[in-house]
This record gives C-alpha cells, sequence and structure tokens, in this order.
C-alpha cells in the first residue's frame, strides 16, 4: 500500500533533548557544567559568534575529538546519523547558563 510508506515519512522527529538521552551524551555533558566532558552551556559560549560550530561540532559529535578541552577524549559517536549530529549541535550551541525551569 502506498499509505504505509507516506506514513513512515511522517513519523515526529525527536526531539533534540531526546536524541541526546538517546545517545547518551548527558552520560559526559551536564547542561551548564562540566562532568566529564564541558557543559552544553560552554560549548555554546565558546562558540558562540563562530558561524561554522554547528557543522564543525556535528562533524565532532560523529567522529570525535582530542584536545579541544584539555585532555578529555570525545569519543566518536558513530551511530549518530549526520542530521542527528547537527540537530544535537545547533541544539548544544542554543544552550546558555541558565537551566532551564522546571
Amino acid at each position: 500500500m502506498a499509505a504505509s510508506s507516506g506514513a513512515a515519512a511522517q513519523q515526529p522527529q525527536p526531539s533534540p533533548v531526546d536524541l541526546a538521552r538517546k545517545n547518551a551524551c548527558m552520560a559526559c555533558h551536564g547542561l551548564v557544567h562540566k562532568q566529564v566532558g564541558p557543559g552544553f552551556a560552554q560549548i555554546a559560549d565558546r562558540y558562540r559568534n563562530d558561524a561554522t560550530a554547528p557543522a564543525r561540532l556535528a562533524d565532532k559529535i560523529r567522529n570525535g575529538s582530542v584536545g579541544t578541552w584539555g585532555r578529555v577524549i570525545m569519543p566518536r559517536q558513530s551511530l549518530v546519523s549526520e542530521a542527528e549530529a547537527q540537530v544535537l549541535a545547533r541544539w548544544v550551541l542554543a544552550q546558555t547558563q541558565q537551566p532551564p525551569a522546571r
């Protein structure tokens, strides 16, 4: 049936927070402060005025990096798709020093 292929394309995409949880980003990163790696707000502050940051950060998510934040290794996340990495990068870069209200 043709309707079933269209239904799959219309499924809602997970939110950036759901992607971060699904891929265990929060096991190493806090929203604001450093855990193992820097907090998302710290990353956003560092790259706030860098127009190339979303693409570079998405690349670091997928391919990993070392040395950007000292000796901490960011392991590559090969199970994160390119599109998911871009969503996560934009979300991280939108963070502020204020934690969200609950």
